[in-house]
């Protein structure tokens, strides 16, 4: 059956006009979270128990800014020793041999189950144990005498207490980075002649860093806090700067804020290198954005739509 041919549809059909759902709840939670947030940081700002005029005196001295050297000395020294051991531990733990992964298991069950406070006082204190460090023939003659109390100093004994536990949860980041690759790969190495050590450098490793950025760099903000702890032996870091000053002037409340200040100085740029450190071993995998980019990608999209 054919239509007549005045009834037969002529020209394109229309456009159809998509309307984007409205969220209006979105921007009503916006608004008062803007709210509440300018609310806060005016009631900080106006209130003078803060001690403002101190954190301002006291924020670029030289005793806070030389405790920040010491804090960020602390940082890298223990996050070098923290991955180079714990790559090592890791290799160790998926080592076939069992008294090596047996041994790679108990350091990771002694460290990780032991505070890391206790750790790094009981570091400060083994000259108490061992008054001497010797090196020499196992059971024999020594060569090399150490005194313990010019060894261990509390820059070493706060360097050990946070490397060596570091060691111990890397080593776990590692190992889970490595059993996410394919075991296929591995096993198409070792088919074209190359060794364990060679296969674990040149094929494991490096697929495997896109899984131990992101907690690395976690590990790594985290340990640049956790340096305050060794201001339990006396070591000039940026909260014992702080608290030898409010010791002092009494200024306890202020001086508290100018740590917390300069810690989240520190690591907003920390997560900003993070960041782009992940991006970089994350190419490609789906890109994440910085909140820049996100907002002119949705200008974009709405421009589109208008237009």
């Amino acid at each position: 059956m054919t239509l007549p041919e005045e009834n037969v549809p002529r020209g394109r059909p229309a456009e159809i006009k998509a309307v984007p759902v409205r969220h209006y709840g979105r921007w009503v939670a916006a608004v008062l979270i803007l709210y509440i947030a300018i609310w806060a940081v005016y009631s900080v700002a106006n209130n003078e128990r803060f001690g403002w005029d101190t954190i301002n005196a006291w924020f670029w001295d030289g005793t806070i800014l030389d405790g920040i050297v010491m804090t960020l000395e602390l940082t890298v020294i223990a996050m070098l020793m923290g991955v180079v051991g714990g790559i090592v531990l890791a290799v160790m733990r998926l080592s076939p041999n069992p008294l090596i992964s047996g041994v790679a298991w108990a350091y990771v069950w002694v460290f990780r189950g032991t505070p890391v406070l206790v750790q790094i006082i009981l570091w400060f204190y083994v000259k108490a144990l061992i008054p001497t460090f010797s090196l020499g023939i196992p059971f024999g003659p020594t060569f090399v005498h150490f005194n313990a109390n010019d060894l261990i100093t509390a820059f070493v004994a706060g360097c050990l207490g946070l490397g060596l536990n570091e060691a111990a949860y890397m080593s776990e980041i590692v190992r889970a980075g490595i059993l996410s690759v394919d075991p296929g790969q591995g096993e198409a190495a070792t088919a074209l002649g190359m060794s364990r050590a060679k296969i674990m450098r040149r094929v494991v490793l490096p697929q495997a860093m896109r899984v131990i950025i992101p907690p690395t760099g976690n590990e790594t903000i985290s340990m640049l806090k956790t340096s305050s702890l060794v201001s339990v032996i006396a070591l000039a870091d940026l909260l014992y700067s702080v608290q030898i000053v409010y010791n002092r002037t009494y200024q306890t409340i202020p001086m508290l804020l100018v740590a917390s200040i300069w810690y989240l100085v520190m690591t907003s740029i920390l997560t900003v290198g993070q960041f782009y450190l992940e991006r970089y071993f994350g190419r490609g995998t789906a890109q994440r954005q910085t909140m820049l980019e996100r907002f002119v990608a949705n200008l974009r999209v709405r421009s589109g739509r208008r237009a």
